[in-house]
């Protein structure tokens, strides 16, 4: 097998389509479908499910596929140490961020690189704390922004302290600067998936609050939307809120509580030369604890 041969197994694995997978590489639909067969019949084994509601990898597949990746990503560093040799600041980075980095960090994160960095691109992959975390696992990122906590096993250099805040409909709370555990009893929560919101959720069972929930969504905008009109409260880190149009009130909570947002990578210590440029802008140029 070639490298191109794992190119192709990882693209139609990504966009799940030998179509669209063809025209991101520059081939015929015919070349992707005949590269992944030639490959199925030197492994032995199925790594694709084809439907005509498209490409899935098989459970074969979803093992290989990490190991394809790591093969790719080494080729990677491989050609862009020799750059690095000659005196040339190439490459490419892979890097996977959430919702609220996205909004907030991100174009200056991307402004000051490219600044110093022209050689160097950059392809960015936004998901939720399960998205990024699968996606450096399996190879497909070189770095993530992850939360301390839902970084797991993942190594992760802290960045910034994000404080926690309780969201209330505007004009409901005449009393007190902070809102209490006590409080938060009280009340009708509108709640996200785990996925999205790990800290919150660490932060409920941590302070023993078993909340009452009709309604549970998927993003921050749609969140706060309905504590807006009234149908309950919620935990919202603050760096969510700045991107946060409606009319709401924000309070601390009590005991004062925080994500940690951190850069991370399954090995820090052995990335490409670009990767690990890209690594020590954000952690020299960003990190504030």
């Amino acid at each position: 097998m070639t490298l191109l041969t794992y190119q192709v197994f990882k693209t139609v694995a990504l966009i799940g389509s030998f179509h669209k997978a063809a025209e991101i590489l520059g081939l015929t639909p015919s070349a992707v479908s005949h590269s992944v067969s030639a490959m199925e019949d030197e492994l032995g084994f199925a790594v694709l499910n084809r439907s005509k509601n498209g490409v899935t990898l098989t459970n074969y597949g979803e093992h290989l596929l990490p190991y394809v990746n790591a093969v790719l990503n080494s080729d990677e560093s491989l050609q862009q140490y020799i750059a690095e040799t000659n005196g040339l600041k190439q490459g490419k980075v892979k890097m996977a961020v959430f919702s609220s980095v996205c909004t907030n960090w991100l174009p200056e994160i991307l402004s000051t690189f490219k600044k110093k960095y022209e050689g160097i691109n950059i392809e960015i992959f936004q998901g939720t704390y399960d998205d990024v975390s699968y996606w450096i696992k399996n190879g497909m990122v070189d770095l993530g922004f992850l939360s301390v906590s839902s970084a797991k096993d993942i190594p992760i250099e802290p960045l910034y302290r994000d404080p926690l805040l309780c969201v209330l409909p505007k004009g409901m709370k005449k009393k007190g600067k902070t809102m209490t555990i006590e409080e938060m009893r009280d009340h009708q929560f509108v709640t996200q998936r785990e996925s999205t919101d790990a800290d919150i959720q660490k932060f409920l069972k941590e302070n023993k609050l078993s909340i009452q929930s009709n309604y549970h969504v998927v993003d921050d905008l749609s969140t706060v939307r309905l504590v807006e009109k009234g149908f309950g409260i919620c935990l919202m880190p603050q760096l969510v809120m700045k991107d946060i149009p409606y009319e709401v009130d924000t309070y601390p909570v009590e005991p004062d509580a925080a994500r940690i947002i951190g850069i991370a990578a399954m090995n820090p210590n052995f990335m490409a030369p670009a990767v690990r440029t890209m690594y020590r802008h954000i952690i020299d140029n960003f990190k504030k604890i």
